[in-house]
């Protein structure tokens, strides 16, 4: 076909042009918006607390990371106290090179520590613990971590905690308000290390200060850091579940989906997963989301049915 004259050419490669800026181009009274990205799909992890719970036998992380990779999820995420006490480099080195091996990623790491008390030697002792945890993270590869506030100590065990709802008195003399800032001036320390090893710290929903998103919320909004955000943990809101898990959606870097086959450990939450998947769709999260079974029924039957479900709610 013959090429139309150069004058006619031009004109039209000129009008096209104009078409396409006008198309570009706002409507009156609109302001311009970049387009938004799509989500990318959910990865689902698995963290090794569901084998284990703190039965009396042992759930090596090894095993962990092999019954993870059979069973389908994209990773896992490691729960610290579970390593035993076996921290050693070498073997730090060897479970990222089996995950690695098996496909799978490092997602995440639990860890405990309590900032909750009057008594500053207590608070630093916590502060050194956790910057342990940061390093242990940074060497194991993986990109985030949970914290806690603590809690005010009153309750005999964690079973009458667990009876209470997760509520108990405060320290006779001392206030909230006493507590949340012994929690933010120790986490301000803990900050630093963070940002030097890449590590983003989650304050999870987990009892004491941090029981509502409320008061995680407090904690994280007066610190201000990119370095802290929350992990929500989807089994540890006793009131008003959802309305909660929009609180912490926007902030949150790591998701802990809870599930209680068999019947929980201390209570059973009935999850419509289809509706936590709606609020971290609205809120355009688009982290791990890290199985936690915490139910009576055995977890090499009930966590890759959990998993099955998981991915039907999230589509």
């Amino acid at each position: 076909m013959p090429h139309a004259p150069f004058g006619t050419r031009r004109e039209f490669l000129t009008g096209c042009a104009a078409v396409a800026a006008a198309a570009a181009m706002p409507r009156t009274g609109q302001a311009a918006t970049e387009p938004i990205p799509p989500l990318r799909p959910v990865r689902f992890g698995v963290s090794t607390y569901s084998f284990w719970q703190f039965r009396e036998e042992p759930a090596p992380i090894e095993a962990c990371i092999d019954h993870a990779a059979r069973m389908g999820f994209d990773g896992v995420e490691i729960l610290q106290v579970q390593m035993m006490g076996d921290e050693a480099n070498g073997r730090l080195q060897r479970l990222k090179r089996q995950a690695h091996s098996l496909g799978l990623a490092l997602c995440g790491f639990s860890t405990h520590q309590g900032f909750v008390s009057p008594d500053p030697a207590v608070r630093q002792e916590n502060i050194d613990k956790t910057l342990h945890s940061i390093d242990l993270a940074y060497r194991l590869g993986i990109p985030t971590m949970r914290v806690n506030t603590g809690r005010w100590g009153t309750s005999k065990d964690f079973d009458e905690l667990m009876a209470n709802r997760g509520i108990e008195p405060r320290l006779p003399g001392h206030t909230d308000d006493e507590g949340f800032a012994w929690v933010i001036k120790s986490l301000e320390k803990c900050l630093p290390r963070a940002e030097e090893c890449g590590v983003v710290l989650g304050l999870e929903n987990h009892w004491g200060l941090g029981r509502t998103a409320a008061g995680v919320m407090r904690i994280v909004e007066a610190i201000d850091s990119p370095w802290l955000r929350t992990t929500l943990d989807t089994g540890n809101f006793l009131e008003d579940m959802l309305p909660q898990m929009e609180r912490l959606a926007p902030t949150a870097c790591l998701v802990q989906a809870k599930t209680y086959d068999g019947g929980g450990k201390w209570y059973t939450l009935e999850i419509d997963y289809r509706r936590v998947a709606e609020i971290l769709r609205h809120a355009r999260y688009q982290g791990w989301v890290s199985l936690e079974f915490e139910g009576k029924e055995d977890p090499l039957q009930a966590v890759p049915r959990n998993l099955a479900m998981l991915r039907d709610a999230f589509g």
